[in-house]
């Protein structure tokens, strides 16, 4: 199904389609579903494909633009939380929304919001919704922008380089064509990236009490 995605993507648009869904899994609410991680792999298992499909250009450009799509993607999503968050802090307590949780998550952004800005990107889901509570919380912007750049490229790069790289590898040294196997790749991607948070939610020896400020 990847696989076909990918085609689909390099026949009827190529490169304008893999930013369009970058720029939304990175800053938009309806983009959490996207499979960011093993598309950017899968496209760059396919890179020579889809640089053809966008004049020939070199595909360090073609990662440069998937970088700016994810940086402008976090921006617009921090955006979002900026704008709405004085109406979320004023917003009447009930027994969904606790102003305390709130302020707990400000605290955390502001002891850890490095971190998260930049290893969110490598987590499926959570990339889509950390710039949005930073920019909720009033997270510095100047250090939102500068993390949100290192962790795009750090994320594209790792990503569509890994792809297109491990391709020519085995290529050359076994002629085994992955680009015939994206679907098995992508599964593994998948659990690579989100069985450390899984792990983290449900098997946490160190869960943050009730009440508490820390």
């Amino acid at each position: 199904m990847l696989n076909n995605l990918i085609d689909w993507i390099i026949d009827n648009g190529g490169l304008f389609i893999l930013l369009f869904v970058v720029f939304a899994e990175t800053g938009l609410f309806i983009g959490f579903f996207l499979p960011g991680d093993s598309l950017l792999f899968a496209a760059g298992i396919k890179m020579r494909e889809l640089s053809a499909s966008f004049y020939n250009v070199h595909y360090l450009v073609i990662i440069l633009m998937v970088v700016v799509a994810s940086v402008l993607g976090n921006l617009v999503g921090y955006w979002f939380g900026y704008k709405t968050g004085p109406l979320i802090y004023e917003r009447k307590e009930s027994w969904l929304f606790r102003k305390k949780h709130l302020l707990r998550a400000q605290e955390f952004y502001n002891k850890n919001g490095k971190a998260t800005i930049f290893l969110a990107k490598f987590l499926p889901i959570i990339r889509t919704f950390a710039p949005i509570v930073g920019g909720i919380v009033r997270m510095y912007k100047p250090t939102f922008i500068l993390y949100n750049i290192l962790g795009s490229l750090a994320w594209v790069s790792t990503m569509m380089l890994g792809g297109h790289y491990l391709q020519n590898w085995v290529m050359t040294r076994f002629g085994f064509d992955l680009a015939q196997h994206i679907e098995v790749i992508a599964i593994g991607i998948i659990l690579i990236t989100t069985l450390p948070v899984l792990y983290k939610m449900f098997f946490s020896k160190n869960p943050v009490a009730p009440g508490t400020n820390s």
